[in-house]
């Protein structure tokens, strides 16, 4: 009963700043992705890691990151859109693989718990997707910059990654999306889009996505504790 994890790792970081793409960005002496992955592999429940990089980025990649850690099987380019990066990824898995996690490169932050409940999730649900309530309160804005009306918060909330999927459900989810041109900013959308549930798995404040150089700072918090020196 395997599971393949497909990590995209193909962002140009523009908003990060600077000429190094962010998954690649030094954090406490090493890449963001390193904490990613390493992650992944001592969860113990994913057999192979699938990573997706830029085209520019891939022979760099191989050298660095095939095989470091030892589930990094594969390394695969991205394509226009995170959809697509995702999708390059998710066909170089084995059709004998029964789930597929998605985590996003830059997410260093995931835990263990995370992984396995949206596996067992998965399984039983057929999709699942890490995300945490919404606290904050919401407003509409119009195109002027005025508020328009406040947003019921009751019953919403902020999607994460991992996220985990029976790979026949998001193989099929991927089949309907590419032929009807339909783009979602996550996996967990395109289940939607096949008209199938999607369980909800909590994840956590701190698995935030580094996309900004303050996420980057906010980061530097964190790591000590969720990554301790041995």
């Amino acid at each position: 009963m395997s599971v393949c994890a497909v990590v995209p790792a193909g962002g140009s970081g523009t908003r990060m700043g600077g000429t190094v793409p962010k998954q690649f960005q030094y954090l406490n002496g090493k890449p963001i992705l390193y904490y990613t992955l390493k992650t992944l592999q001592d969860c113990g429940s994913i057999a192979e890691i699938i990573l997706v990089v830029p085209k520019n980025e891939y022979e760099a990649a191989c050298t660095d990151w095939l095989g470091k850690p030892e589930i990094v099987k594969k390394i695969v380019v991205g394509g226009v859109k995170r959809q697509d990066s995702v999708y390059n990824g998710f066909c170089e898995v084995s059709q004998d693989t029964e789930i597929v996690l998605v985590h996003d490169g830059v997410r260093p932050f995931l835990s263990k718990k995370m992984i396995s409940e949206s596996i067992g999730a998965a399984r039983e649900y057929g999709a699942a997707i890490t995300a945490i309530p919404v606290n904050d309160t919401i407003k509409r804005v119009d195109p002027s910059g005025l508020v328009s009306e406040t947003i019921d918060r009751e019953g919403l909330w902020r999607v994460q990654t991992p996220q985990a999927f029976r790979y026949s459900l998001l193989q099929d989810a991927f089949n309907k999306a590419k032929s009807e041109s339909f783009y979602g900013t996550d996996e967990g959308t395109l289940i939607e889009y096949l008209g199938e549930p999607v369980k909800i798995v909590e994840g956590s404040e701190q698995n935030i996505k580094i996309t900004r150089p303050e996420d980057l700072e906010l980061s530097e918090t964190f790591v000590s504790k969720a990554f301790p020196e041995k």
